[in-house]
């Protein structure tokens, strides 16, 4: 039997998994509606005041990311991380002898749900956007901005899976995760003298894409940003993988 056949059921279970369990389906919704819903609902509070909202339109369309990209962070590790707390791990690996069809398993299904919030709520944060604040949104950088919209969720999903699949551990990924991505990464990126180490975070260098203005105080550009985050997740997937093979 070719090895896509044999992969076949473990993602199909884990298909089965996400649609019964509240845990699971419940941070993709939630963080579709804050990425778009907060854009939308802050736009039109603060759109025609806030020159933060307008002077760059990434930061305006992305607002509701900020919000959203912690029930992203939750999702990444709830996907495994639950079967970690409850030892139902073992019960998936006698299921699933080959822990990396397991682990792929997983990692696929959370790479296609975050593509589709991210299409989305790309899509839902522009309309928002566009309908609330005045001025032109739209230019060169639309293209890689919305590119990164779409693209950032799967990357962080990823991301989160695997090194909670390193640590083998739901609570401990969830106080290093969330509060990282959602408090401290952002906290460290404001301060001048911590800013040359934190610019190079994951999230910020994949943020950095969304925007539409250049930063001449970092390192690199807006492509690049992307690329770091890339190359932080397939690291993070990759020491997943290697945790997953021999715990």
């Amino acid at each position: 039997m070719s090895t896509p056949h044999r992969a076949a059921p473990a993602l199909r279970a884990e298909r089965i998994k996400l649609a019964t369990l509240r845990s699971l389906w419940l941070p993709p919704v939630l963080a579709l509606l804050l990425t778009a819903g907060v854009t939308t609902a802050i736009g039109a509070a603060l759109g025609g005041t806030d020159r933060h909202l307008t002077d760059d339109p990434g930061v305006g369309v992305f607002y509701g990311l900020n919000f959203g990209q912690a029930a992203l962070a939750c999702f990444g590790i709830l996907l495994i991380g639950q079967e970690f707390n409850t030892r139902m791990i073992d019960v998936s690996r006698l299921a699933v002898p080959r822990p990396g069809w397991l682990y792929g398993a997983k990692l696929a299904l959370g790479a296609l749900v975050a593509l589709g919030v991210g299409a989305a709520g790309t899509a839902g944060a522009f309309a928002g956007y566009a309908a609330t604040v005045p001025g032109a949104w739209n230019g060169p950088a639309l293209a890689r901005s919305a590119t990164a919209g779409v693209l950032y969720p799967v990357l962080l999903v990823v991301f989160c899976l695997g090194v909670t699949t390193v640590l083998g551990n739901l609570t401990a990924a969830m106080g290093l995760l969330v509060p990282t991505v959602f408090l401290l990464s952002p906290l460290l990126a404001g301060l001048p003298g911590v800013r040359r180490v934190a610019q190079f975070l994951p999230d910020r260098a994949g943020q950095y894409a969304l925007r539409y203005t250049d930063d001449p105080q970092l390192a690199y550009g807006h492509w690049t940003g992307l690329l770091l985050m890339a190359l932080w997740t397939g690291a993070a997937a990759y020491g997943g993988l290697r945790a997953i093979r021999h715990r």
